[in-house]
């Protein structure tokens, strides 16, 4: 299917889809998600994502405190290991402590490997950063220092940085540690926040994963359904916007979900958009909305509908 068609992930040799599936669901974090999935509904999630078309998948060590990389690396042992041409993700986390020193860097990648039953892995990111003062994470001996070292000794492809706050991104992203990025709900129909960071890359060779197109539900269900964004109860102005573009991609005869993903899709400066998974159908049924045609007319009567620039998330 074109729309599966591999790019480049920046510089760094790596080619993944458009799409990107997302495993925080596969935690059981109940306490993001509001809900929980089983053991066996997960594996299963992940075996029907290493069939295809999606060739790209992320996860975390701290996603479920590790209970989403063990289920993934279930899947991978079924499977006889990581298909030809996949591109397999993971971030680095603080333990339960909140130490995210450079030991526990260390630490937490022996973790992740251990889980997923991987030795090398090719995309390895720091995972929000804004846990920790930033003079920390760039100390020697630190967590970006330990991610070099993974780096030199083999045992690491390609570092990234995955996180919120845009302008600490970007300081990570300048110490040229850093060859792919994940922004996750500020590149969206409602939040803008991340296109200074997407200029930015643009112009340095940096690549951009963009999560949560769906701002967490309220693009894919609608406001009423699902009246959050990023996580937390949504703003009036949010609502008020999130149901006038509801409505326009009704009268164009567009799923709200087509067009919150297909938004992210067709950015030029976004590489792969992350898409979390709880259910193997989900596969199917978001590459059919990546594929479904949407009249120009409908991006035209969207540009202007984002929320007001005072509620973006920054």
């Amino acid at each position: 299917m074109m729309v599966m068609r591999a790019r480049p992930l920046g510089r760094t040799g790596l080619a993944v889809t458009p799409l990107c599936v997302g495993t925080g669901e596969l935690g059981d974090m109940m306490g993001v998600y509001g809900y929980a999935v089983p053991e066996d509904r997960a594996i299963a999630t992940v075996r029907r994502a290493l069939d295809g078309p999606i060739t790209f998948l992320d996860t975390s060590n701290g996603y479920g405190n590790g209970v989403s990389e063990r289920r993934v690396g279930v899947a991978l042992r079924a499977a006889g290991g990581l298909p030809d041409g996949y591109v397999l993700a993971t971030k680095v986390d603080p333990d339960e402590t909140g130490d995210f020193s450079g030991s526990r860097v260390r630490a937490s990648f022996d973790e992740s490997c251990e889980r997923l039953g991987i030795k090398r892995l090719q995309l390895l990111y720091l995972h929000d950063p804004e846990r920790m003062p930033f003079s920390d994470g760039v100390a020697p001996g630190g967590p970006v220092d330990v991610m070099r070292q993974l780096v030199a000794e083999g045992l690491v492809e390609h570092l990234g940085v995955a996180g919120g706050p845009v302008d600490l991104l970007r300081r990570y992203l300048d110490t040229g540690a850093f060859e792919v990025v994940i922004t996750h709900n500020r590149w969206t129909l409602l939040d803008r926040s991340a296109g200074p960071l997407l200029d930015y890359c643009a112009s340095a060779g940096i690549a951009v994963v963009n999560g949560a197109p769906f701002g967490g539900g309220i693009l894919a269900k609608g406001p009423q359904a699902d009246p959050r964004y990023a996580y937390r109860p949504a703003g009036a102005a949010v609502l008020d916007r999130a149901t006038r573009i509801e409505a326009a991609c009704r009268r164009h005869g567009v799923p709200l979900a087509a067009a919150a993903l297909q938004f992210s899709l067709r950015e030029p400066r976004i590489t792969s958009t992350i898409v979390g998974m709880s259910r193997p159908e989900r596969i199917d049924q978001t590459v059919e909305l990546a594929a479904l045609p949407t009249p120009e007319a409908l991006w035209e009567e969207l540009a202007g509908l984002e929320a007001p620039e005072e509620t973006w998330l920054r």
